[in-house]
């Protein structure tokens, strides 16, 4: 597996080496003794989660507070999405900040988010099945979220308003300037 740290400081793209032949493919896709290294922190994931989506449903941009902060290792097991990670460590230089990156079924790529990041994702293909690993629970009072099109963020979610779904929870989601952090 290599690791790519992104613009995000924390923030990184693994790609794992893919093993082909006339029978399928095979590859590693975690491994907590490589993963810690490649990251250079010492994570330990203790939920795991996954989501079936159809295209345009953006599940975005969601978070944990204070001590329920969560960090995540996310892929796409089956279709597309592009999947975006907002920088909201207020003490960062790149708060507000995000990056965007495609995971696919195909690329087989996931990405590593820290804790003090707001993190979502827009079903690009027909349907897509999206698995993510938590370093801690899940905390109903301690969620916190902004809204997918807020304009100070400037997110290309890479589809059309009118293909876009958002589901009425997310719809009224406040921007970055008026969110609990």
């Amino acid at each position: 597996m290599t690791f790519y740290e992104t613009k995000l400081k924390g923030c990184f793209i693994l790609q794992p080496n893919v093993f082909n032949d006339e029978r399928g493919y095979f590859f590693e896709s975690f491994n907590k003794e490589r993963f810690n290294k490649g990251i250079g922190a010492r994570v330990n994931f203790v939920q795991d989660n996954q989501s079936f989506s159809t295209k345009g449903v953006v599940r975005a941009i969601h978070y944990q507070l204070r001590e329920h902060a969560q960090a995540k290792l996310v892929r796409v097991l089956s279709g597309r999405v592009l999947d975006v990670a907002v920088d909201l460590r207020n003490d960062s230089p790149t708060f507000g900040d995000h990056i965007s990156i495609e995971l696919s079924d195909d690329n087989k790529r996931q990405l590593f988010i820290p804790r003090g990041f707001g993190h979502g994702f827009v079903t690009l293909s027909e349907t897509a099945e999206f698995f993510y690993k938590c370093d801690n629970y899940y905390n109903k009072e301690a969620e916190g979220g902004i809204i997918y099109n807020d304009d100070t963020l400037k997110i290309d979610w890479k589809l059309s308003h009118d293909e876009i779904k958002v589901s009425e929870k997310d719809l009224v989601l406040p921007k970055l300037s008026k969110a609990r952090l």
